[in-house]
């Protein structure tokens, strides 16, 4: 049985310690370069002293059009192979390794990294216990003159040749901030970088190869792809290696990212903060829609979901609709007579839509079809989603990392029920590798990520058309909102100053009170020596009057 890993939590495997284990998958190591050929030397000598089996070892290396051609160097592994690709671009070298690669493990590696006597054992220790992993290795980058290909090979710890060296520190920071890469909430496919990380060969063939239409950002793009393969990533820091100098992101990191972003925006949809714009589509959704039916789909039933679906609060969506859409005919004599009328009208009214597209399913279900799509909601045909209800499905289902959400919509007298599946990719990718012979897929999934069940009217799905707010309206509604907080702000300044207008006439009526305490204090006093002054008066007056009368 395939070992399980729920999310990207690797630490339930457990690889074998090195040096005290037997292995059996061959690994690929691909190393394109293009110049360069004395650090080429370097990295091959690297390659010649480790630990791994040479007999499952074989090391592509691509020359990428040098001029003069490289060579392969007296030392460097036994099973060493050269492969010209003339077409520019490292897109394009790693592909052309990679259709050479014959190993279970293909092993990226850059022509400037020299790797620890120890790091691709270190690697395929993982891939071992788990046929879906993506390992990446410690690299540190180091300014010390290059040393000698028999130095390398001979030095029992790289540290002597090449330290103090410098961490890749957005790696690191990665690392550590997300639990080594466990947390839920993480990136994790960030980590699939190209100078020192080994990937399934058969994760590889399902992602598919590098995009060479990229001008930056390949490495990344294909990690996410991996992720939605499935992949679990995996920070190996025995894998050491040694990067022969600084790279171009560490000279140059702004110029880079500010290329980068411009593609791969349009690729990896869970780079949200690169999709802010409120409306435009890009090449990879972030949610397809699947309509489905149980027959013929009707065409007032597909439109209502649809239309829905597009007038919803995420504007980062497509549709599929299935059916067999090879019945609809051209115009005939009779339209109305037509018994594929509807599938006509469907392919009709949306013909022009590009976010729609029309997928033959003679039973009515349909496969993906919008490229490494993270969260595809397969909706039955007639039920509508409300305007921000696609949006709190996502939230849900992001913020649980749960690999399906499942929908009750309807639930008839004879148990029978009507559900909407919101599915992550990458879940039921996972599951696929995983499930066992008989399981249902939906359990590998609950054990890989977890399940959840939510009820249909709590959040706004209607088994009827909707009217869509529309563009203009729903300007109108938020310029009436903020007019709305322009006059209450107006208000609320103006309570402010009354309030402040208060707050200084109370001052003054308490200064006033302390003036009036203090006079009636004065008067109080002088009342008091009044008293004092009839009081010795009256008592004056009466001992005269006593004495007289003596």
């Amino acid at each position: 049985m395939i070992a399980r890993v729920a999310g990207n939590d690797y630490r339930t495997l457990t690889p074998p310690e090195l040096g005290e284990w037997t292995p059996s998958l061959r690994v690929s190591v691909v190393v394109p370069a293009y110049g360069g050929q004395e650090k080429l030397d370097l990295a091959l000598a690297g390659l010649a002293g480790q630990t791994y089996p040479e007999g499952l070892t074989e090391v592509i290396v691509v020359d990428n059009g040098s001029d003069p051609p490289l060579r392969l160097p007296d030392l460097r592994p036994r099973g060493t192979r050269l492969v010209a690709c003339p077409v520019p671009g490292r897109a394009h070298a790693r592909n052309a390794g990679l259709r050479a690669a014959t190993g279970d493990v293909v092993h990226w590696l850059d022509a400037d990294v020299v790797l620890d006597r120890q790091a691709v054992e270190a690697h395929m220790r993982w891939h071992h216990a788990a046929p879906y992993l993506v390992v990446t290795g410690r690299l540190r980058f180091t300014p010390a003159p290059l040393p000698t290909a028999g130095q390398v090979a001979g030095a029992q710890d790289l540290a002597e040749l090449f330290e103090p060296a410098e961490p890749h520190v957005w790696l690191v920071d990665l690392v550590e901030r997300t639990s080594g890469l466990t947390d839920g909430r993480s990136r994790a496919f960030s980590l699939h970088v190209g100078g020192a990380t080994s990937v399934n060969a058969a994760l590889l063939a399902e992602a598919g190869p590098m995009d060479t239409d990229l001008v930056l950002g390949q490495d990344t793009e294909m990690g996410y792809r991996l992720a939605q393969a499935g992949a679990v990533f995996v920070p190996e820091p025995l894998a050491r290696a040694f990067h022969l100098g600084p790279t171009m992101r560490m000279r140059d990191k702004a110029p880079i990212d500010r290329v980068s972003h411009a593609f791969v925006a349009d690729r990896i949809p869970a780079y949200r903060w690169l999709r802010s714009h409120p409306a435009r589509q890009w090449k990879v959704p972030y949610l397809e829609v699947v309509v489905e039916s149980d027959g013929d789909p009707g065409y007032d039933e597909v439109r209502a979901s649809v239309d829905a679906v597009l007038a919803g609060t995420v504007p980062d969506v497509a549709v599929t609709v299935a059916g067999p859409w090879e019945r609809a005919g051209a115009e005939g004599r009779a339209p109305l007579r037509d018994p594929d009328l509807d599938l006509t009208l469907i392919l009709g009214h949306y013909a022009h839509e590009g976010r729609v597209r029309f997928a033959p399913s003679p039973d009515g279900r349909a496969e993906p079809s919008w490229g490494a799509v993270p969260y595809r909601l397969r909706l039955p045909a007639g039920w509508t989603p409300g305007e921000d209800t696609l949006a709190r499905l996502l939230d849900l289902a992001t913020e649980g990392g749960y690999g399906l959400v499942s929908v009750l919509l309807a639930e008839d007298s004879g148990r029978d029920i009507t559900v909407a599946r919101l599915e992550r990719a990458a879940a039921f990718a996972r599951a696929a590798i995983v499930v066992a012979d008989g399981e249902p897929l939906d359990d590998a999934v609950q054990d890989t990520f977890g399940t959840f069940w939510v009820d249909g009217e709590t959040y706004g799905f209607l088994r009827e058309a909707r009217t869509p707010t529309g563009r203009r309206g729903a300007y109108r509604a938020r310029a009436e909102a903020q007019a709305e907080i322009a006059r209450l702000t107006k208000e609320v300044e103006r309570l402010r100053g009354q309030v402040t207008r208060w707050r200084e006439e109370s001052g003054r009526w308490r200064r006033s009170a302390v003036e009036l305490r203090r006079e009636v204090g004065a008067l109080r006093k002088e009342l008091a020596a009044a008293r004092k002054v009839v009081q010795y008066g009256l008592l004056s007056s009466v001992k005269r009057a006593i004495t007289r009368r003596r």
